[in-house]
């Protein structure tokens, strides 16, 4: 049997290459797995080759320390790979297909999964409604950030490429379709973002990046992007956004105004989440954005969040953060009727279209995240890297494939 390599979370601020088994069509007790999925049985899933796998800020979040993630876990939900191995019940996906994985785990079966709710399927995880690969409190499935993985429910959840020549030529893009480009898709789609659309972007880290470029290709007429960090800020500069520097200005309308004539925009979207910073010098601030993106929406506008927001925060600065309850001014959304759209992206609702748009060369969404080739065994420098703040978007390659 072959081995495999996996990143595997050691602690606040550490992460490891180690050997963590051989998959098999079964999920079994590790770091994470709730007692009722201890020995599951999944003949309706597969055994990947990962051939893309890529570090993401809501890893970013586990490996500082500020979820209650396990040690051990094995960690990466956002997997391309080719099958080398099929279950008893899988019918329509086969060996040697190359495919994208849809972040959310779904079954296809329940209510939520038919209603193209797919992030909040309610069988795959006893805990709550929703799973993912290699996440804290998401079903304890294992993580893609590896050189194999075991994916359930083939045939309903994979994303099969038309042609695997074309998919390696445009892997660099396509590998984005797991989470990052429906996710920024999701923020700028949600926050109704629409031919002739004003939008702000809070967040110029990848899924920020991911959702200005999404905000163009929906028509948006400008797009402003905020951070605090320039290098990322030159990053949306690259492909055509305004930007505003929130560590030299705290008065973000103004900023705006100084860009579109007005102090408000028709749509904006959380892509920080909740560890967020006040604009200027102000620190930790988890309210920050959803505050900040209240007072520049116009009435009657659409707040898109996918950035992520947690039940339990151990390293927040107040018990009440710690909890996840945040300072949320929400009586001044309800004043202007906003509408807000939060949780998880519904992956598997948006990645066939994002992918025509990517094979057609519309989207280019790996230029506009910078996406960055590093070996499985780099990976550790990549969680540093990123952490520092710069501005690229790591993919993992994990058998030399890439590059």
């Amino acid at each position: 049997m072959a081995s495999n390599k996996g990143v595997v979370y050691q602690g606040s601020g550490k992460v490891t290459v180690e050997d963590i088994g051989y998959p098999e069509l079964v999920l079994r007790d590790g770091p994470g797995v709730p007692k009722e999925n201890v020995n599951r049985k999944c003949e309706h899933g597969v055994i990947l080759k990962v051939i893309a796998t890529n570090i993401c800020g809501s890893d970013q979040h586990m490996v500082r320390g500020r979820t209650t993630a396990p040690q051990g876990l094995v960690l990466g939900h956002e997997i391309t790979g080719e099958v080398i191995e099929t279950g008893r019940d899988v019918e329509f996906i086969e060996k040697g297909d190359m495919v994208s994985v849809p972040f959310n785990i779904a079954c296809g079966r329940c209510t939520m999964c038919q209603q193209q709710k797919t992030h909040i399927c309610l069988n795959v995880n006893p805990d709550r409604p929703g799973s993912a690969y290699g996440y804290v409190d998401m079903g304890g499935w294992v993580g893609g950030q590896s050189e194999y993985v075991m994916v359930p429910y083939a045939d309903f959840q994979l994303l099969k490429f038309p042609d695997k020549d074309q998919a390696m030529d445009k892997i660099l893009d396509l590998t984005m379709l797991t989470d990052i480009f429906p996710t920024g898709f999701h923020g700028a789609y949600s926050a109704g973002v629409t031919m002739g659309s004003t939008a702000y972007v809070a967040g110029a880290g990848p899924v920020g990046l991911a959702a200005a470029h999404s905000a163009q290709l929906l028509g948006a007429s400008a797009v402003i992007v905020g951070d605090l960090n320039e290098e990322r800020l030159q990053q949306a500069k690259s492909f055509g956004c305004e930007t505003v520097n929130l560590r030299e200005h705290d008065r973000l309308g103004e900023q705006i105004e100084q860009i579109l004539g007005v102090p408000e925009v028709d749509a904006a979207i959380d892509a920080v989440g909740f560890e967020a910073s006040g604009h200027g010098e102000s620190g930790e601030q988890p309210a920050a954005v959803l505050n900040a993106i209240m007072d520049v929406t116009q009435a009657g506008g659409g707040l898109g969040i996918p950035g992520l927001y947690v039940t339990e925060d151990p390293g927040a600065a107040d018990k009440d953060a710690q909890t996840g309850s945040l300072k949320v001014r929400f009586g001044q959304g309800w004043a202007k009727a906003h509408t807000f759209v939060t949780g998880q992206t519904p992956a598997m609702y948006y990645n066939r279209g994002l992918m025509k748009s990517i094979l057609s060369g519309n989207a280019q969404i790996a230029k506009a995240v910078n996406a960055q080739v590093i070996s499985l065994d780099e990976a550790p420098d990549g969680y540093a890297d990123f952490d520092s703040g710069v501005a690229k978007k790591f993919v993992i390659d994990p058998h030399g494939s890439l590059r």
